[in-house]
C-alpha cells in the first residue's frame, strides 16, 4: 500500500476541484446569459444547480489515476467498485438535476450500484443484503441534506475525516483512498458553496457523497479486525443525516403531509427559525455531526467503551425532540378578524371596529336614518335666528316621532327666550 500515493491523490482532488469549480462559477455569474427557449430556467442557474459535478470529477479523477497507478492494490477490487457505484449515482442525479426522474428509478438505480459494489467487494449473501440496504438508505439520508448552503459539504467533509480515521486505525489503508479524496474534494467546493452559494452541489453531487460515504462506511466495517466494536461505531457516523431524516418524516406524520413531497422541514430550516443565520446553522450542524463521528472513531479505536456511543445518540433524540416544538408548517388559513381601533373625528373618543375578511358590514335603513337625522339636527341648531340655544342643545333636544323622523322646529321669532315664554304665557 502506497500512503503516499493516497496523499498525492488527495492533494490533486483538491486542485482539480477548485480549477473546475472556479471556471463553472466563473462561466454561471457571467452576465447577461440569455434564457433558453421555451421558457425554461436560465443557462446560469442550470450552471449552479450542477456545480456539484465539479466535485464528482475532481474526486473520481483524482481517485481513477491513484487505483491505476497502484495506490490501492491489496483493495483494487473494493476501491474500484466504491468507485463505480458513486459514478453511477452521480450520473443519475446529474440527469435529474437536468429533467427530474421518478423516485422509484432513483431509488432502483441507487440499489443497483450497491449490489455492485457489495459484489466486487466479496461480501457474503446476509452481509450483502445488510450493506446494500444500508448503503442505500445513508445515501438519501445524505442527500436530503442538501437543502441549505455550505449544509452537506460541511457534514460531509466531517464525516469522511472520521471514516479516514477508522480506515487509518482499521489497519487497511487502501480503504481510505476514496476518503481521502472525498475530503479534499468537499474542502476545495466548500469555498463555492458556503452562503451566500455561487455554486450548489446539487443531486449529482449529493447523492455521489451520500454514496461515497455509506459505502466507504460499510466496507471499513466489513474489514475491520475481530474484536472492534466498528458494529457500533461506524453507523455513529451518519448520526445527523439520519436524525435529519427521522425529523423529517415524523413531521410530515403528524401534518398529515407527503413523506415524498419535500417542505421547509429540515433541521437547517427549523434553527432558521429561531434566527439562526445561514452560516450559522453550518456550523452547528456540523459540530452536531462532529460529535458522534469523534465518539465512534474512539470507539473503534478502542480507546473508549462503546458505552460512551449512548451520550451522542441521547443528544441526537433530545435535539430532535427539541426541533419538532418548532413550527414548520403553516396552519390553514381562516377568515379570522382583527379589531382596530378608529377615532372619530368629532369627538376623539376611541371606538373598537371589527373587521372580518376585509369586508365592512351593511348598515340597515334605521341606521342611514339616524345617521341623516344626526347630521340635520345641529345644522337647524346653529342656524343664525337661534341666539339663546348652547351648541349642540338643538341635537339632544330635538323632539322625534315613533317611526323615528324628527320633527321640524318651529321658525324662530327672534324675541329672546324669556319673551317668548312670558308671551305664551298671557296667552293661556
Amino acid at each position: 500500500m502506497n500512503v503516499l500515493g493516497i496523499i498525492a491523490s488527495g492533494v490533486a482532488a483538491l486542485f482539480i476541484t477548485v480549477a473546475l469549480a472556479r471556471s463553472a462559477r466563473r462561466v454561471a455569474l457571467r452576465p447577461h446569459v440569455p434564457d433558453e427557449p421555451g421558457g425554461r430556467a436560465p443557462r446560469a442557474e442550470a450552471l449552479r444547480r450542477t456545480g456539484g459535478a465539479t466535485a464528482v470529477l475532481g474526486v473520481g479523477t483524482a481517485t481513477g489515476v491513484a487505483l491505476w497507478l497502484g495506490a490501492a492494490d491489496d483493495a483494487a477490487g473494493s476501491v474500484g467498485g466504491l468507485l463505480a457505484g458513486a459514478g453511477i449515482v452521480a450520473v443519475l442525479g446529474l440527469v435529474h438535476d437536468l429533467k427530474p426522474l421518478w423516485a422509484a428509478l432513483r431509488l432502483g438505480v441507487q440499489i443497483a450500484a450497491a449490489i455492485l459494489v457489495v459484489c466486487l467487494a466479496g461480501l457474503s449473501p446476509a452481509a450483502g443484503i445488510l450493506a446494500a440496504l444500508w448503503i442505500v438508505l445513508v445515501t438519501n439520508a445524505f442527500a436530503l441534506l442538501d437543502h441549505a448552503d455550505g449544509l452537506l459539504t460541511a457534514v460531509g467533509l466531517v464525516t469522511a475525516a472520521g471514516l479516514l480515521t477508522c480506515a487509518l486505525v482499521g489497519g487497511d489503508p487502501a480503504l481510505a483512498l476514496l476518503p481521502t479524496t472525498l475530503v479534499a474534494g468537499l474542502a476545495g467546493f466548500l469555498l463555492h458553496t458556503w452562503h451566500p452559494a455561487r455554486l450548489r452541489l446539487g443531486a449529482a453531487g449529493a447523492q455521489f457523497t451520500g454514496f461515497a460515504l455509506a459505502a466507504s462506511g460499510a466496507l471499513i466495517q466489513a474489514a475491520a479486525p475481530s474484536g472492534r466494536a466498528a458494529w457500533a461505531a461506524l453507523p455513529a457516523l451518519a448520526t445527523v443525516a439520519l436524525a435529519d431524516s427521522a425529523l423529517v418524516l415524523i413531521s410530515r406524520r403528524r401534518a398529515a403531509r407527503s413523506p415524498l413531497r419535500d417542505a421547509d422541514d429540515h433541521i437547517a430550516h427549523r434553527l432558521r427559525r429561531v434566527r439562526v443565520t445561514v452560516p450559522g446553522t453550518a456550523v452547528l450542524t456540523a459540530l452536531w455531526a462532529a460529535v458522534p463521528v469523534a465518539t465512534g472513531a474512539l470507539v473503534y479505536a478502542e480507546l473508549l467503551h462503546p458505552a460512551f456511543l449512548l451520550l451522542p445518540l441521547a443528544g441526537t433524540a433530545a435535539a430532535v425532540f427539541a426541533l419538532l416544538r418548532i413550527p414548520a408548517h403553516a396552519p390553514p388559513r381562516t377568515g379570522s378578524s382583527r379589531t382596530t381601533p378608529p377615532r372619530t373625528a368629532s369627538t376623539g373618543v376611541t371606538h373598537s371596529r371589527t373587521i372580518s375578511s376585509g369586508s365592512t358590514p351593511p348598515r340597515t335603513a334605521a341606521a342611514r336614518r339616524t345617521e341623516a337625522s344626526d347630521a340635520t339636527i345641529p345644522a337647524a341648531a346653529s342656524a343664525p335666528g337661534a341666539k339663546g340655544s348652547a351648541p349642540g342643545q338643538g341635537a339632544s333636544a330635538a323632539a322625534r316621532t315613533a317611526a323615528g323622523h324628527p320633527t321640524v322646529p318651529p321658525p324662530p321669532t327672534g324675541r329672546p327666550v324669556a319673551e317668548t315664554a312670558t308671551a305664551a304665557a298671557e296667552r293661556g
